[in-house]
């Protein structure tokens, strides 16, 4: 059973730093494609990032122009996402998502089936 832990996240100032990640476990296969998703109560939930493990390739939300960054650990199926310029409208409870293959449910984003989720992890920003 594939499971996705988020870590890090937390509070932070306008214009801070905060780094969340990810990693996943239970595959019996090397996942396509990672990435991160966002969240605010009452809101749709919104495309931040994603990483394709064979070429590297990152894709992200044209909203965050330029200010985060989605990279993976080379040996795991584990992801980290630094966000940097941070403004109170960063925040949300971000979300890990990963490939899941024949999938009855997922979520299509940049070509990647996201159909595995981990359960979120808080990050904070105050003005």
């Amino acid at each position: 059973q594939v499971q996705l832990v988020e870590s890090g996240g937390g509070s932070a100032q306008a214009g801070g730093s905060l780094r969340v990640s990810c990693e996943a476990s239970g595959y019996t296969y090397r996942p396509k494609c990672m990435g991160f998703f966002r969240q605010v109560e009452g809101q749709d939930r919104e495309q931040v990032a994603a990483i394709f493990f064979d070429t590297g390739r990152t894709y992200y939300s044209s909203l965050l122009k330029g200010r985060f960054a989605i990279s993976q650990h080379s040996a795991k199926n584990a992801i980290d996402l630094q966000m940097d310029n941070l403004r109170p409208d960063d925040t949300a409870m971000y979300v890990c998502a990963a490939e899941r293959r024949a999938a009855s449910q997922y979520t299509n984003w940049v070509g990647c089936d996201f159909g595995y989720w981990g359960q979120g992890i808080q990050v904070t920003v105050s003005s």
